[in-house]
């Protein structure tokens, strides 16, 4: 157990696996106390079970549907209730349509804004009471190199990008607002991640030897790869860093 988060309590979105995962058993590792939550209940309570038996503190609520505005600020308050505040809030929840443009319909853009830019918007608008009450915090916003760069349009990044192009936008003005309340935000853009929402992409040959084609290091980014990055971020260690969008890509868009 180390110490770089200690007397925190770190709120995590969709911690049932992947990228979250990472993050809670990290960031516990660190002396965190932290509050996940995710739609997936069993997952979600699988993660918490893990936390705790390698030492560490977490709580979990689920299922919460973060696209829900009422949900996901009913979520941000009882954990500021339960724990007397937070230091952290890291999104790290999103649920995206991948299409086309000439494919994609009204619906499942919908979804994806929905479920990638609202859910976003949500949380750090109820939080952003309790991190001025308390002198201060972190916000970490999960972005993508796809808002930031054309990649190949297989699977069909169209709203995706989008939203992750928004989130970064995002970010920057509430790092711009944060400023004076000594909140800090910044984003972690991750390339493509092996977890369990990218496996059915990553089976297919011809995917992943595109991206390996393309990275600098040639392999596949770990959720352990992006969750060292949110930690820093969540840590005084980056205490004078606001405003920026971390690329955790393995350099592909630097290509």
């Amino acid at each position: 157990m180390g110490d770089r988060l200690a007397g925190k309590v770190v709120l995590i979105t969709g911690t049932a696996g992947g990228q979250g995962r990472a993050a809670a058993l990290l960031f516990a590792s660190e002396g965190a106390t932290v509050v996940g939550c995710d739609l997936k209940q069993d997952e979600a309570r699988e993660t918490v079970a893990m936390v705790e038996a390698a030492g560490g503190r977490m709580t979990s609520s689920q299922p919460v549907d973060l696209g829900d505005s009422q949900a996901a600020r009913a979520w941000i308050n009882d954990a500021a209730a339960a724990h007397g505040g937070f230091d952290v809030l890291y999104n790290n929840a999103s649920l995206p349509k991948f299409a086309s443009i000439a494919a994609m319909t009204d619906e499942e853009w919908r979804f994806t804004m929905r479920n990638e830019l609202d859910l976003i918007f949500y949380a750090c608008s109820a939080a952003w009471p309790h991190l001025v009450a308390r002198g201060g915090g972190s916000i970490i916003n999960t972005g993508s190199n796809a808002g930031m760069s054309a990649l190949p349009p297989t699977p069909g990044n169209i709203a995706h990008a989008a939203t992750k192009g928004a989130v970064i936008s995002l970010t920057r003005e509430l790092a711009l607002e944060g400023g004076p309340h000594n909140i800090r935000a910044n984003t972690v853009s991750p390339g493509i991640i092996d977890s369990p929402a990218t496996a059915p992409f990553l089976a297919a040959g011809s995917f992943r030897d595109d991206q390996l084609a393309h990275v600098m290091i040639r392999r596949i980014g770990t959720p352990e790869d992006v969750a060292r990055v949110a930690l820093f971020l969540a840590s005084d260690e980056s205490s004078w860093v606001t405003g920026a969008n971390y690329v955790v890509d393995g350099g592909y868009t630097a290509r």
